[in-house]
Order: structure tokens, then C-alpha cells, then sequence
């Protein structure tokens, strides 16, 4: 079961944290990023796998939900002969966080929203007599 905000809001977080709660990503999708952000250079899926020790298939699937998610970007490489291959690199942390902003932005005008219809939808219900 999901945790309520109220749990949410009495854990300690970690700025990384926020990658789990406006992205829904897995502990080791949390730890590709990490090594995605700690490399002074674009790394390949094989990188990222051996890093977070882990399957290349296993990398291969965090390194998609970090692409789908918008936090890492994709580059291919050429080689000469005609072939190439993929790096992976993160997104610029002001372009994560502003999308962050956003996110949390239309989060809190929703949740304004059902809270004014929860006060429309049983205001004046603690005026009524309860019967037996």
C-alpha cells in the first residue's frame, strides 16, 4: 500500500528522494542517476551495469525509465565503419528541477481543487441530526 502524504511529509528526504516522489522511479533507478550525475563523461548502458552491479539488462531498463522520465538524455556515437552506439548523460539538474516545479505546481492546483469539492460535497452535513 502507498504511503499517505502524511507519512510521506514526516520521512526525512533526501534530494534524490524527489526523483522517487514526482517519478515513481525504483531504488535502482535512483542509483543509475547517481552514477549517470557522478560521471564527468556520458556513459553506455555496459557502464551504468557495471557501476550499480547489476545486469546490462536490468541497467537497460533503469536507463529507460530515467529516459522516459526526462532526467537523463540519450546521444548515439558513430563509429567509422558505419555503426554506433549509444551514451547516456543527466539532463541539466535546473531543466529536472524546474519540470519538478511544475509538476508539484499542478499536484497542489489539483488537490486545491478536490479539497473545494470535498467542502461543497458535505458542507453543513455536521448540521444534520443523525438518527437511530
Amino acid at each position: 500500500m502507498a504511503d499517505s502524504l502524511v507519512d510521506l511529509l514526516r520521512r526525512d528526504l533526501e534530494c534524490e528522494s524527489l526523483l522517487d516522489c514526482v517519478h515513481g522511479l525504483k531504488a535502482i533507478d535512483q542509483k543509475s542517476f547517481r552514477e549517470l550525475a557522478a560521471s564527468d563523461e556520458p556513459l553506455t548502458v555496459d557502464d551504468v551495469a557495471a557501476a550499480v552491479d547489476r545486469e546490462r539488462s536490468t541497467a537497460y531498463r533503469s536507463i529507460q525509465r530515467l529516459l522516459e522520465a526526462g532526467l537523463i538524455q540519450k546521444e548515439q556515437v558513430n563509429y567509422d565503419q558505419g555503426s554506433y552506439y549509444h551514451v547516456y548523460a543527466p539532463t541539466d539538474p535546473d531543466e529536472i528541477a524546474n519540470h519538478m516545479q511544475r509538476t508539484l505546481n499542478d499536484w497542489y492546483a489539483e488537490m486545491g481543487q478536490l479539497i473545494q469539492e470535498f467542502r461543497d460535497k458535505y458542507d453543513g452535513v455536521h448540521e444534520q441530526p443523525v438518527e437511530a
